[in-house]
């Protein structure tokens, strides 16, 4: 098989590479990895040269470029089905493929006003109406995955899936700020945050925060 290359942005600060980043990972997929840092002066013309959208993430795979995260997912799934990306009971891949849908192209209030910084500790800021409806229905739809599937497993469809990689950062977001959980989501990204390529991520963002400050 060709290799991947995955060009990802900052650890610390990229939530979306951190989606498709846990994909390929858990993929089971050999692949290579590029850090484009976004703050830097070069990184407009770096990822014009491996980006149609000038953005991360992006994965190369031969002659194959896919730019955006859920694609980059339902690609690895595709691949690679003996990794299970998706759940292999039909109606519940149904609802994992809308709760990811619903992050990818949802919340923005929320990401706006509550930034991924995976390094950072702060104060629960004051929440616009919109980004607290966001948090409002974040935690509705976690709650009632982990409920519903909590006798298949720890994760929010039982096992591990795409839908977990969509909803990684939103759950660093909540240490990052602060947020108080209910507690079955408490555990759920307690069981998250131990799978050993979160440790990784999270490892490697707290280096680039180092790094940051000299």
């Amino acid at each position: 098989m060709k290799p991947f290359l995955l060009t990802i942005g900052d650890r610390n600060l990229s939530s979306w590479s951190l989606r498709a980043w846990l994909a390929v990972v858990i993929s089971g997929a050999r692949f290579e990895e590029e850090v484009v840092r976004l703050d830097r002066p070069e990184s407009r013309v770096k990822l014009a040269g491996r980006s149609p959208t000038v953005q991360v993430p992006v994965l190369r795979h031969g002659e194959i470029v896919v730019w955006d995260s859920l694609a980059i997912c339902e690609y690895m799934a595709d691949l690679h089905p003996e990794a299970h990306l998706w759940p292999e009971d039909v109606h519940r891949r149904a609802c994992a493929r809308a709760a990811s849908a619903e992050m990818h192209s949802g919340f923005a209030a929320l990401r706006r006003e509550l930034p991924m910084n995976i390094a950072k500790r702060a104060a629960s800021p004051s929440l616009s109406v919109e980004a607290s409806a966001d948090l409002a229905r974040i935690i509705e739809l976690l709650t009632e995955c982990r409920t519903r599937y909590a006798g298949s497993g720890p994760y929010l469809f039982g096992s591990f899936s795409i839908a977990d990689c969509m909803y990684a950062p939103v759950m660093t977001r909540f240490t990052t700020y602060g947020i108080a959980l209910p507690e079955v989501l408490d555990c759920y990204r307690t069981m998250l945050y131990a799978r050993p390529a979160m440790q990784r991520w999270i490892a490697a963002a707290a280096e680039e925060a180092r790094e940051a400050v000299g």
